[in-house]
C-alpha cells in the first residue's frame, strides 16, 4: 500500500503532506514553490510509493468554487495527464488555513512563525490530509 500526498496549492507556494505507509498518522512534509512543484513530485515519487494524492479544493461558504479555483482546475487536469497511475481526489479545503493558524498558536509558536506563510501552507496540506483519511474511514 503506497502513501497518501495532500498538495495545499496556491499561486506562489504549494504546502505538503503525506501519510506514512500504513495510512495511519498524516505529516507535513515541505513548502515548495508552485513553479518547482513538478520537479519536486517527480524527484518524491522516484523515492516513494504514492497511490492516492489529494488536491485541496477552496470553497466558498456557499459552496461554490472560490476564485483560487482558476489555478487549481487547471493543476489537477495536469496531474492527471502526468501522473495517470495515481489516484487524483479533490477534497474540500474550506477554513484550513485558519486551523493552521489555530494549530500554530495552541502549539505556543510565535508571531513571527505564525506569520510564515510556508509553515502555515504545510499546516493546511496536512489538516487537508488528516480530514480526508477521516472521511474514509483511514
Amino acid at each position: 500500500m503506497g502513501r497518501i500526498l495532500a498538495i495545499d496549492y496556491g499561486s506562489k507556494r504549494v504546502g505538503l503532506a503525506v501519510s506514512d505507509n500504513l495510512r495511519i498518522i498524516a505529516s507535513g512534509l515541505t513548502t515548495v514553490h508552485s513553479k518547482d512543484l513538478m520537479e519536486y513530485l517527480d524527484n518524491y515519487f522516484k523515492k516513494e510509493t504514492v497511490d492516492i494524492i489529494v488536491v485541496g479544493e477552496p470553497k466558498t461558504l456557499q459552496n461554490n468554487k472560490s476564485d483560487s479555483a482558476r489555478f487549481i482546475d487547471p493543476f489537477v487536469t495536469h496531474l492527471k495527464r502526468k501522473y495517470p497511475d495515481k489516484k487524483i481526489e479533490r477534497f474540500d479545503e474550506r477554513f484550513t488555513s485558519a486551523l493552521a493558524q489555530k494549530t500554530m498558536l495552541d502549539a505556543g509558536l510565535k508571531k513571527k512563525d505564525r506569520q510564515d506563510k510556508e509553515i502555515v501552507d504545510m499546516i493546511s496540506a496536512t489538516i487537508i490530509l488528516q480530514d480526508y483519511m477521516s472521511s474514509m474511514g483511514i
